[in-house]
């Protein structure tokens, strides 16, 4: 469809021109201007990153990534070109390497990304208040992927490839800008093309099931926080606040005497593991189950280094409690 000025009951056709032939480059000048507009192509997101390639033994460059409202990560690739060339294959094995992203390592990227453009704000302050968390949600966040692709125009064949991969459950977008010229000025009509508005609403619509079971999820999680010690903590926090302060009294000189006041059957097995194991779960995993911050890890006189588990819920916290209270400990429970 053609865009068209209208002065004086007359109709007149506004030409078309390219981004190459306005000297417009994808970096410096789409890409510079879609950062602090993302809402033009992708709404509700918040840039965390741009050209981001944080991964070992990989060249590949995520044009930017984003966060949407849902804590789904969204990979944003964009062309100049009129065909968008095999820009959907870039943007798949981005969402693949990204997968695996946790809250914690996305809030030191975001951090990254900050300072980069001269902010002093708090990365994990504003990535809260973004998703309107009251804290980190390690199981809520990333449980998607979604890949945002935005060309001059795209090829049939990638059309073609987009829309049988949303048939299977992805969710891609491809979104046109078409570069007009009129009176000396650039003007781009933005365009989400795949999938239409009106298909879109329908898409939804099949996929609500999944999103009631996820909505059914969360809704039972347990937000619970806990005072101990004049402070308050969450669970994850109260375990390890509990056993650094048993440990500072204590000062047991290996895991077996921590494990006496502490015993496996708590929360089963992984309660404490040596920090090596920890680290290569984690390398396998892409989560960090236990706690693995230099001042968080146990350390005895042996030179031993063990790492406390940071999987805690309704099922083992309340044995922990238990086992704390028995130490001697007050815990108060809170809303």
């Amino acid at each position: 469809m053609a865009i068209y000025s209208f002065n004086g009951n007359v109709l007149q056709k506004i030409e078309t021109t390219t981004f190459n032939v306005e000297k417009i480059l994808e970096r410096q000048h789409l890409q510079a201007a879609i950062k602090h507009q993302i809402n033009v192509i992708a709404p509700n997101c918040l840039v965390i990153s741009e050209e981001f390639s944080e991964w070992s033994g990989s060249q590949c460059r995520i044009d930017l990534l984003a966060v949407d409202k849902k804590g789904n990560l969204v990979v944003i690739e964009l062309k100049r070109t009129e065909t968008g060339e095999h820009m959907e294959l870039q943007a798949l094995r981005y969402a693949a390497m990204v997968s695996t992203l946790t809250f914690s390592r996305a809030t030191e990227i975001y951090q990254k990304y900050l300072s980069s453009i001269g902010s002093e704000d708090v990365a994990e302050n504003m990535l809260l208040d973004f998703l309107g968390w009251e804290e980190p949600q390690e199981d809520n966040f990333a449980l998607d992927v979604r890949i945002v692709l935005v060309s001059a125009d795209f090829s049939k064949e990638l059309t073609t490839s987009v829309m049988w991969l949303n048939e299977k459950d992805l969710d891609i977008r491809c979104v046109r800008l078409i570069p007009y010229k009129y009176q000396g000025q650039i003007l781009v009509d933005v365009q989400q093309i795949i999938p239409l508005p009106e298909v879109e609403s329908y898409q939804i619509k099949i996929k609500q099931q999944s999103e009631e079971r996820r909505e059914a999820r969360e809704s039972s999680k347990d937000y619970t926080r806990y005072l101990f010690h004049g402070n308050s903590f969450n669970k994850r926090q109260l375990v390890l606040a509990v056993i650094h302060h048993w440990a500072e009294v204590n000062k047991p000189k290996n895991v077996s005497e921590v494990l006496q006041a502490f015993p496996r059957d708590i929360r089963g097995s992984g309660l404490f593991v040596p920090e090596q194991e920890a680290k290569e779960i984690y390398e396998r995993q892409g989560i960090y189950r236990h706690f693995l911050r230099d001042d968080e890890v146990l350390e005895f006189i042996d030179s031993t280094r063990y790492a406390i588990s940071n999987q805690w819920g309704k099922g083992n916290i309340e044995k922990f409690i238990g086992q704390a209270k028995m130490l001697g400990y007050e815990i108060e429970e809170t809303n």
